[in-house]
């Protein structure tokens, strides 16, 4: 009988975490370091600082990621549908040059930052509990998290979260 109530118990405990919703980011997520297109190094809590007062919409992509290519025109709607919201895309390419060639190649309109350690290593990467991209959140105008995960940039839950 003990044997079924640890089961039991354990059982609830993974879903619950496999169902985690978190509202705001942690302190590790936040002082994790991105680098900008020209190279200077900022925490992601000074690139949200940037943009207090206003919806943001994360874009987790990478170059090389044929899901986060399908998912551009997608993006590039919303832009044009939401022109007060920010789009902020964190890159996970490992190589600077590939990052750059693709925002240009692929045109590429927002913000953008890169993740230097790639998707499998970092502060903010291991808050995501980051194992596929591309990755859609949207923060609110005060940094905070109405939407944790989305896979796809034609999620709808995207689009209530930007009108809410």
């Amino acid at each position: 009988m003990i044997k079924k109530i640890i089961l039991l118990v354990s059982l609830i405990l993974i879903s619950a975490c496999s169902f985690e919703r978190p509202t705001e980011f942690s302190e590790l997520a936040l002082n994790d370091q991105v680098t900008s297109l020209k190279g200077t190094k900022s925490s992601f809590k000074e690139v949200l600082r940037k943009h207090k007062g206003k919806k943001i919409v994360v874009n987790v992509w990478a170059s090389w990621c044929a899901d986060c290519i399908r998912g551009l025109p997608t993006v590039k709607q919303l832009q044009k549908e939401f022109p007060e919201v920010v789009f902020l895309f964190l890159s996970v390419d490992e190589g600077v040059n590939s990052w750059k060639r693709g925002i240009e190649r692929f045109k590429i309109k927002g913000e953008h930052y890169n993740l230097p350690k790639g998707m499998k290593d970092g502060e903010f990467v291991d808050f995501l509990n980051l194992r596929w991209i591309p990755r859609y959140l949207v923060l609110d105008e005060n940094g905070g998290i109405t939407l944790y995960k989305a896979i796809k940039s034609s999620d709808k839950r995207i689009v209530e979260a930007l009108i809410n």
